[in-house]
């Protein structure tokens, strides 16, 4: 009998009942806005940014309305102006260039490897044509650290980690989202906490949190916050930045909180997945599955493997074979952008050079979420299922 799986794969946990009270108190209250605060609270969002900035282990954190968002404003925080280049990843999402083309901004794209992460010599030959480099953890592969912030530290470039799918990942111990001047996160619905939309940014640097809270419509009421700098800090930006309205609501900030203290466990609960469905994909014939440095403790909330140089009509083939029987895989070779598989050269709003070495790596790379509403035995049901659909069309090719 053929097995198929049932599940759903954009099926999320529930929030958590502590959120559920906590967003309820928070209606009943109506005090949704940050600074809308009365007496001696300081509001769900000023401790969300507070437990956050702990969690990271960083002096500073600001919780904002998208990661997207909060991109944008790591570029303006460090001074990124129009017509500025920045180096980022070509294997990355729609919101990591969308940001840099939101400040006026060009990239410069820099390849991908076979590991899925930036190309670090590709790196070094280009640090010398931006002063940023906004790295994208994309799919939450971490790079050598180490050796990026030596190239970064060399070509005096500022580094921005974009970590949407790193939150709690670390590199050689260190907190993904740590290394460079500023982190930022996403809490969108698919990534490791979940407000339905959100975003949060950490830094050590004072003057750069001051500019974004600025940036992120403080009012002058910056003072309210519990995660940034001393209100004298602010005396030197607060008439020359502007406000970009994009706060975080109480709202939202209450749902995150109980989160936020469950996310180490949560993390190793995503691992424990992904190692199933990685140890039921490995050795499987024209199936390259990506393997992990010991450096690296990442968070398998999705799991990618490649397909290294099949045509278009194999992948299509196991796409759908997959797909027959439940199991929902993304492509990101397709030559037009699907759901969430944009790659570098369908963004027409950034120029590019033809780079063959990544589309080679981009042509084969299939990806696919792991919710937590997946059991272990949901994975390796799973991971049978495509082992069995890519042995298939490797043998009859």
């Amino acid at each position: 009998m053929t097995e198929v799986f049932t599940g759903a794969f954009t099926q999320q946990e529930p929030i958590p009942e502590e959120g559920i009270e906590a967003a309820l108190r928070v209606m009943r209250s109506g005090r949704l806005h940050r600074y809308n605060t009365v007496g001696d609270d300081p509001g769900e969002t000023a401790l969300l940014e507070q437990e956050f900035a702990a969690a990271m282990g960083v002096e500073y954190a600001l919780a904002v309305a998208s990661g997207g968002y909060a991109l944008a404003t790591a570029l303006r925080a460090v001074g990124i102006k129009p017509g500025d280049r920045v180096l980022t990843n070509a294997f990355t999402l729609a919101p990591v260039p969308g940001a840099i083309a939101a400040v006026g901004a060009v990239p410069v794209f820099v390849g991908v490897t076979e590991n899925l992460v930036i190309d670090l010599d590709d790196l070094a030959a280009k640090a010398d044509q931006a002063d940023v480099l906004m790295l994208s953890h994309m799919r939450g592969h971490l790079c050598d650290m180490d050796r990026l912030l030596k190239i970064c530290r060399a070509a005096n470039v500022i580094v921005i980690e974009d970590c949407a799918h790193t939150m709690g990942a670390r590199w050689n111990g260190r907190l993904s989202g740590t290394d460079g001047v500023i982190g930022c996160y996403s809490t969108q619905t698919y990534k490791h906490m979940n407000s339905g939309e959100g975003g949060l940014l950490i830094t050590n640097d004072a003057q750069v949190m001051a500019r974004a809270v600025m940036l992120s419509g403080s009012y002058m009421l910056y003072g309210r916050h519990l995660a940034a700098p001393d209100p004298a800090v602010f005396e030197a930006v607060k008439y020359d930045t502007p406000n970009i309205s994009g706060r975080m609501d109480n709202l939202r900030a209450a749902i995150l909180r109980p989160q936020l203290r469950d996310l180490a466990q949560q993390c190793d609960r995503w691992n424990a997945r992904y190692q199933v469905v990685e140890d039921g994909l490995r050795n499987t014939p024209g199936l390259t599955v990506i393997d992990r440095p010991k450096a690296e403790y990442y968070v398998g909330s999705s799991i990618q493997f490649l397909l290294l140089d099949w045509s278009e009509q194999a992948v299509q083939q196991v796409l759908s074979r997959c797909a027959a029987r439940g199991v929902d895989l993304k492509w990101f070779g397709g030559a037009e952008p699907t759901g969430f598989t944009s790659r570098y050269d369908s963004w027409r709003y950034a120029p590019s050079d033809a780079m063959p070495a990544t589309d080679r790596v981009l042509k084969g790379i299939v990806d696919m979420r792991l919710p937590l509403t997946f059991s272990e035995s949901d994975c390796a049901l799973i991971a049978r299922i495509i082992r069995a659909e890519v042995g298939a069309v490797w043998q009859a090719g």
